[in-house]
């Protein structure tokens, strides 16, 4: 009786350990209670002993830590192999995601000094509309109407923005606005789009070269065959080298409509990123990449991290073309911070 006694467990440590247990086996060991949480955005671990999250724009550390090295080495490679990635000493970088669409880099030793290092971008598990980001202050009424109606007429758009500003979670909800009787096309390096407004859409992701070096599939080769399918529309997830123009010319060549994201600082500062990366891999004068791009898109749309941690529109800017060798671009939508601290989205024509 003695025994039994010092042996009892309360019913809530039961629980407990049987939710820790099954998490370690089926899941992802601790790092399940953090992705559940769907107030947390961002996971970030900086080797076993030091894990860190985003939650309502803001960083914490959390208490808990992995068991051993070995042990978080054992939950990257289960995350690599979801994806069919493949993460070692040999090949110490890989950007893979999980079942549900979220984004996970990994980088292990060597490479990374500490330990092994992870960040993953969390998805909403219920797809941010429109309307809900409306709600949250990202973006005015009249800005959701007028990028709503663009859809609707084709207009090619492109997404820009820092890292965590929202990109593929406003192409997301661009995306609820293209006719369900329109073909899309999807093309992503790590799929993470959630598009569910067409029944006619095939997904593409592109597959890294084997050990050998060998059998890689390009976001290059993924746009070429996507022309030869028919496509109403192309969306490419992110262009991040010489892509950007096959891109380009698919948006000028019938396939008007089309969507993509990329990293830059303003709308100027993306045209000029664009630029380099049609001329890093395609010799090509400027003065015709420029061409291709003034008739190629026809909205930029800048995103932006604001200092309360919050994510919205910066600016919407629409292509006026060429000017003196220029692209020219004309503001229809401005964000602009209150001396309190508020959030306007300030709309109207060319006078902001």
């Amino acid at each position: 009786m003695e025994y039994g006694r010092e042996s009892y467990l309360p019913l809530e440590k039961k629980c407990r350990l049987k939710q820790e247990i099954f998490h370690a086996i089926r899941g992802l060991d601790i790092l399940e209670e953090l992705l559940q949480d769907e107030a947390v955005t961002e996971i970030m671990v900086n080797g076993h002993r030091s894990i860190f999250y985003e939650k309502e724009g803001r960083l914490f550390q959390w208490e808990k830590e992995f068991s051993s090295e070995e042990r978080l080495r054992d939950v990257i490679q289960k995350m690599a192999a979801g994806a069919n990635r493949i993460v070692n000493e040999a090949s110490p970088v890989a950007d893979t995601r999980l079942p549900d669409g979220s984004r996970v880099n990994i980088v292990l030793p060597p490479v990374s000094l500490d330990g092994p290092a992870v960040t993953i971008r969390k998805f909403s598990k219920a797809p941010y509309t429109m309307e809900r980001l409306i709600q949250m202050g990202a973006l005015s009424e009249q800005a959701g109407e007028y990028l709503a109606e663009a859809v609707g007429r084709r207009r090619n758009i492109f997404i820009s923005g820092g890292t965590g500003s929202g990109k593929t979670t406003f192409l997301n909800a661009l995306s609820a606005y293209i006719p369900e009787e329109e073909r899309i096309i999807t093309i992503e390096d790590a799929a993470e789009l959630q598009i569910r407004s067409s029944p006619n859409l095939v997904r593409m992701e592109v597959r890294n070269a084997n050990t050998e070096g060998c059998s890689a599939v390009t976001v290059r080769d993924l746009i070429k065959t996507a022309l030869r399918m028919r496509p109403s529309r192309i969306i490419v997830g992110e262009v991040r080298g010489a892509e950007a123009l096959d891109m380009l010319q698919a948006m000028n060549t019938g396939h008007e409509g089309s969507l993509s994201t990329g990293h830059a600082n303003s709308a100027e500062d993306m045209i000029s990123r664009l630029e380099t990366m049609v001329l890093q891999g395609n010799d090509i004068p400027l003065s015709a990449v420029r061409r291709q791009i003034a008739s190629a898109i026809d909205i930029f749309v800048q995103l932006c991290r604001r200092r309360d941690g919050s994510r919205g529109i910066l600016q919407i800017c629409e292509n006026r073309g060429l000017q003196n060798g220029e692209i020219v671009l004309s503001p229809v939508f401005e964000y602009c911070g209150t001396a309190d601290g508020g959030r306007v989205c300030r709309c109207g024509k060319p006078e902001l």
